[in-house]
């Protein structure tokens, strides 16, 4: 089973700056392929897929409401994904979710499913004056 722990959320001004991590543990975080994501929700809205990687050849995938402000990344020796996110403004105001999926077959299953192996906690990030 694997464990997500999402951080990094908080309060933030408009045009300030976050990054947020997410460290993975426990058995079957040590597969050689895998992709790892950044979901988003707001109140009365879907979890929408906003940022992706994997181990597979596709490039990493950014939603366009992100693209040029956010970059997600992961560290495989600490086992940790991060998105470092630009620029912030009040609709980035979100519950952000760290995904975890154990496939070979990259980013777009894993979007438009909304269905990841393993969802992080989640983690406010607030954008407000």
């Amino acid at each position: 089973e694997v464990q997500l722990q999402a951080s990094g959320g908080g309060l933030i001004q408009p045009g300030g700056s976050l990054r947020l991590s997410c460290a993975a543990s426990g058995s079957g975080s040590d597969f050689p392929d895998f992709t790892v994501a950044w979901f988003r929700q707001v109140p009365g809205k879907d979890r929408e897929g906003i940022a992706c990687i994997g181990t597979g050849p596709e490039a990493a995938y950014y939603d366009d409401s992100v693209k040029g402000r956010f970059t997600i990344s992961f560290d495989a020796v600490k086992k940790t994904m991060y998105l470092q996110m630009e620029n912030l403004s009040s609709e980035d105001t979100a519950v952000y979710y760290c995904a975890f999926d154990n496939s070979r077959n990259g980013c777009i299953p894993v979007l438009r499913t909304r269905r990841p192996d393993h969802w992080g906690q989640g983690t406010q990030v607030t954008v407000s004056s």
